[in-house]
């Protein structure tokens, strides 16, 4: 429900050329449900003469709510439409997590 959310709020914000949004929770130390770690990918012409810090700064800016809720970590993958092509479609894959301890 979380990523939906997280989905349609990009959407309407960014109108983006291509959206994924991944719950990478089950990577991390957190209960079986868990929907609090998210990669986002996002490509739209709106990022234009941005910075990735600006670039960031928005998307963060859009999803307050989640940030300030259940969502604990955010990676985020943005480009322009020609950043993108450059890149040939390929992201890179999330790091595994370094979380240290077990859930009980």
């Amino acid at each position: 429900m979380i990523r939906e959310q997280i989905e349609e709020k990009l959407r309407n914000a960014f109108t983006p050329a291509h959206l994924e949004v991944h719950d990478e929770s089950y990577r991390h130390n957190v209960p079986a449900g868990s929907e609090s770690h998210f990669k986002v990918v996002i490509v739209s012409d709106h990022f234009t003469g941005q910075r990735f810090l600006q670039r960031h700064r928005a998307i963060y800016g859009e999803l307050s709510a989640e940030l300030a809720g259940s969502v604990h970590a955010l990676a985020l993958h943005t480009y322009t439409q020609k950043e993108w092509h450059g890149l040939q479609d390929t992201v890179l894959a999330s790091p595994n997590c370094r979380g240290v301890g077990t859930l009980a």
